[in-house]
């Protein structure tokens, strides 16, 4: 969906310069803030657009991250970004204990690097 919006914005970019580019010619001719009007009235359509498909969705993502941060908990099993999985052992600022592997590795991780987080079924 973000893939098609961002081919449509491409493509309008011409026509927006083409028509601004007339308007202010003929606002020119005539005098005045005709020709300046259509030009602010593109930017501000065109930059709600691009706060509506790229400003807001990143921070969307970036308060859901903030609550799985903060609700990271000793015991929960986490992802990181590179694969490694494990379950937490200790929490120390933005740094986090993970504990992986047969053999019980602990690994020290920023909370940055946590990708996911997978709290146990209680019964």
């Amino acid at each position: 969906m973000k893939r098609v919006f961002s081919w449509i914005m491409i493509a309008a970019i011409p026509f927006t310069m083409v028509s601004a580019a007339a308007w202010a010619s003929e606002g020119a001719a005539e005098g005045g803030l005709g020709g300046f009007l259509p030009i602010v009235g593109y930017l501000l359509f065109f930059g709600a657009i691009m706060y509506l498909m790229v400003f807001l969705p990143q921070k969307r993502k970036d308060k859901k991250a903030k609550e799985l941060m903060s609700s990271l908990q000793v015991g929960h099993r986490v992802t990181t970004h590179s694969g490694i999985v494990g379950k937490v052992v200790n929490i120390k600022d933005d740094v986090v204990t993970v504990e992986s592997g047969v053999e019980r590795t602990q690994l020290e991780i920023k909370k940055w690097a946590i990708r996911d987080v997978e709290k146990p079924i209680e019964a």
